[in-house]
């Protein structure tokens, strides 16, 4: 014998919904937004936490659009390269394209160790955060550069 729907939730889910009804009414009655954090004032770790998922799909786009790219391209990567040297672009405009490369594949690397250790339990206080913040962004900087310039 098989049970026919009745139309009725059941009483677990009629609770759930009557808590969830309170909840929105509360929120409707304090004048809360619905989605609160698109008026938090921007701070670093906010910041660096949707720049870490930007280059993420940044550098996803680039190399796989880059790979894809270079396999349909009928000739070898050295007949491109050689075409681009000859283009004979500044050296500002050079630099320019290294660091667009350069900056996001250190910038989520070494973002990507601090949310590891995040997921490892460390480094939650407030002074924590924003030194570690500051520290990705100075050795981004740094290492991009090492990466542009001596490489």
């Amino acid at each position: 014998m098989s049970k026919q729907p009745s139309g009725r939730m059941s009483m677990t889910s009629s609770r759930g919904y009557e808590e969830m009804k309170q909840y929105w009414e509360k929120n409707r009655a304090l004048s809360r937004p619905l989605s609160p954090f698109l008026t938090y004032k921007p701070h670093l770790v906010m910041s660096m936490s949707l720049t870490h998922r930007i280059t993420g799909v940044y550098l996803t786009v680039v190399v796989s659009g880059v790979s894809v790219l270079m396999l349909c391209l009928p000739e070898s990567y050295p007949y491109y390269l050689q075409m681009i040297k000859d283009l004979s672009l500044g050296p500002a405009i050079l630099t320019g394209m290294k660091y667009s490369l350069a900056l996001p594949v250190a910038y989520h690397f070494l973002n990507g160790i601090r949310h590891l250790a995040w997921d490892a339990g460390y480094g939650f206080g407030k002074k924590d955060m924003y030194t570690s913040g500051y520290l990705v962004l100075a050795l981004s900087l740094a290492i991009s550069s090492m990466m542009v310039f001596m490489l």
